[in-house]
């Protein structure tokens, strides 16, 4: 495994990191188990979750399989643990967004499910446009001097709302944000015009999720035609056929490189200055093999200029404004 340090802070993480979205709405405790321990022997030190991922009637399965997970094998020290915050997480009207009451309640009770006394990475699922940012920064202190959280990110920020909430932990003297988790692969390259840049200039480290298009980068189309299950293959409609000619290219550039599509795709975010770790969603402790593969194969040159001419970035390429610039 290859560590790096988080954005600007003196965190060491995995450059991979395991996301659990899948954990209790498509894989039950035991199978989340075994991706953990699968996980945590290879190095990897990054587990990534949220309070809504496996919700049930507003308790989040996700992070109680974790914090099960935790009580049975004794782990936590070596796990940089995240979650997140802002989606309603019961019809009540004030259990959701990012107010000081549901920031701290969110967080305490994120902290009872996963079976910890601390939050590595407390952060914010989304922009709350209502909430001003003296008052999300009030209750993160709060939470920071308690000692129930380490540290603050984001995840779904545009560039300026990096830069603006940035600017008030500036005001606050506080370190402000250091991580983003931002939807980002070889077919949605929206975050390179600012966000890229924005969390570049500002120190924060930009964690990918989504870094096989939900499937659609795994292979879809060879295993269309083999006919093995899976979400792309589900979902190929809308996953697959609006990129069909950009993903045959793909596969058959792989094919060429003796390379697994799911190892290139996981390569290419690997090779961006920008990215400290993209965010993995197995299903299943075998399907971390292939991304873990990307870490011993680097790209070329000449394959990522491959890449770049089947997947072309947004506009003339680059950040903003150059993107459509001079």
């Amino acid at each position: 495994m290859e560590y790096t340090r988080l954005g600007r802070t003196g965190l060491t993480v995995s450059r991979l990191a395991l996301g659990t979205m899948n954990f209790g709405w498509q894989i039950g405790e035991d199978e989340s188990h075994a991706i953990l321990d699968r996980a945590i022997d290879s190095g990897l030190n990054l587990v990534d979750t949220a309070d809504m991922y496996g919700r049930e009637t507003g308790d989040g399965l996700s992070e109680r399989f974790i914090g099960s997970w935790f009580r049975r094998s004794g782990l936590r020290d070596r796990v940089v643990l995240a979650t997140k915050v802002y989606a309603p997480m019961s019809e009540f009207p004030n259990d959701r967004g990012l107010s000081a009451r549901h920031i701290i309640a969110s967080c305490e009770a994120s902290l009872r499910r996963l079976r910890t006394d601390w939050i590595d990475i407390f952060q914010m699922h989304h922009i709350d446009r209502h909430t001003p940012w003296e008052e999300i920064w009030e209750a993160m202190r709060t939470l920071m001097i308690q000692g129930k959280i380490r540290y603050a990110g984001t995840s779904n920020f545009a560039g300026w709302h990096l830069s603006t909430a940035q600017a008030a932990a500036d005001r606050n003297r506080m370190l402000g944000i250091v991580s983003e988790q931002c939807k980002y692969n070889l077919l949605t390259r929206h975050a390179e015009l600012e966000v890229l840049p924005a969390a570049a200039a500002l120190g924060i480290g930009v964690l990918p999720y989504s870094p096989l298009h939900f499937g659609a980068l795994s292979g879809a189309l060879r295993k269309q035609r083999d006919g093995v299950p899976g979400r792309a293959v589900m979902h190929a409609a809308d996953r697959v056929e609006p990129h069909r000619a950009a993903i045959e290219q793909f596969e058959q550039l792989c094919a060429d490189l003796g390379q697994e599509p799911t190892t290139v795709a996981i390569a290419w975010l690997l090779s961006r200055p920008e990215v400290t770790a993209p965010v993995l969603g197995p299903r299943s402790a075998g399907q971390l093999e292939l991304p873990m593969a990307a870490l011993e194969n680097p790209l070329t040159e000449e394959t990522l200029k491959a890449l770049d001419e089947i997947f072309p970035p947004i506009g003339k390429g680059g950040p903003a404004p150059e993107a459509w610039a001079w």
